[in-house]
């Protein structure tokens, strides 16, 4: 993971004569993966939305910022294992988050070129994530407090330019959460502590997958070092 934000850092450090920026929209699902319910990867279940801002730095990358907002939700009568399916839990949550990272193109992806370009992409970095801390009685999910994580985003992607500046990608992306308790199994509140289940020592995951179009603009860049 050191790796990961040292590789960035250098690249964000690279010298280029003029940017080029994207301001758009994400539209697409999202799925939760834990304690609760199904156990599928990828599996949109509900509507996920949100803004993107890209400032392209190269033809290969791009300083990437978003905020992405959907509910997620699980039920223990939608699995397949028979545990959970007899346990019966089910919940809502709600996630807010914003992301901050570096998108890398695999082949050039220069926005002034009036080709058709398509290139698939991958992205990472850290988001702060927004959400409310469940706790399971009686096989009914509560709110105990709203509260915030830390996630690492890891989305893969393919984007191509439909127009001169307009651009259209298709991505899933999964996020690592710094928490265990999206569906209300490993509560924070101490008083709550008899009510934790599942496996404490694994943490959430969700997933938003959809479609991005983004409008660009600004100066022809010179993508070339000084």
């Amino acid at each position: 993971m050191k790796r990961i934000f040292l590789f960035i850092f250098i690249l964000g450090l690279t010298k280029l004569n003029a940017q080029i920026h994207e301001v758009g929209v994400f539209l697409g699902g999202s799925n939760y993966i834990g304690e609760v319910g199904k156990a599928n990867y990828v599996n949109p279940n509900e509507l996920a939305y949100g803004l993107i801002y890209k400032w392209n730095k190269s033809p290969r990358h791009s300083w990437r910022i978003s905020y992405t907002q959907s509910k997620i939700t699980a039920n223990d009568l939608d699995s397949e294992v028979p545990g959970r399916y007899k346990r019966g839990y089910d919940f809502e949550n709600s996630i807010k988050e914003l992301s901050l990272g570096l998108e890398f193109n695999f082949f050039d992806f220069n926005l002034h070129n009036f080709d058709k370009i398509v290139t698939p992409y991958v992205y990472s970095g850290l988001s702060y994530t927004n959400y409310d801390e469940l706790y399971v009685i009686n096989g009914v999910s509560k709110i105990d407090i709203n509260h915030g994580t830390f996630a690492i985003p890891m989305i893969v992607g393919v984007k191509s330019n439909i127009m001169p500046n307009l651009i259209l990608g298709v991505e899933v992306g999964a996020r690592y959460t710094m928490t265990d308790n999206l569906d209300g199994s490993l509560p924070k509140n101490e008083n709550l502590e008899p009510l934790k289940f599942g496996n404490i020592n694994s943490k959430d995951w969700y997933v938003f997958s959809g479609f991005t179009l983004t409008y660009t603009f600004g100066e022809k860049p010179c993508y070339c070092a000084d």
